[in-house]
């Protein structure tokens, strides 16, 4: 009588999924740094709107928070692991 096949590992992932795997989570802080961005220029905008400000420091002043938080977030993230 024939020996059945072993099946191979099961916790060994497949070299395209780690691939797949790898790109959704560099696209997901890529829309994580876009939204952290976004979110703090728009609010800039409306305080400058708001308060009828002549210069967009508001604006200027939360854009530039944005992108130090956004930093913060993505090097928090790829230190994690």
């Amino acid at each position: 009588m024939p020996t059945p096949p072993v099946p191979e590992p099961a916790d060994k992932p497949a070299e395209g999924s780690n691939r797949v795997r790898a790109f959704a989570k560099y696209s997901g802080i890529a829309f994580q740094m876009l939204g952290i961005i976004g979110g703090f220029t728009w609010l800039g905008m409306w305080l400058d709107e708001r308060y009828q400000s002549e210069n967009p420091w508001f604006t200027v002043g939360l854009m530039l928070v944005g992108v130090f938080l956004a930093m913060f977030q993505i090097i928090r993230s790829l230190t994690k692991e």
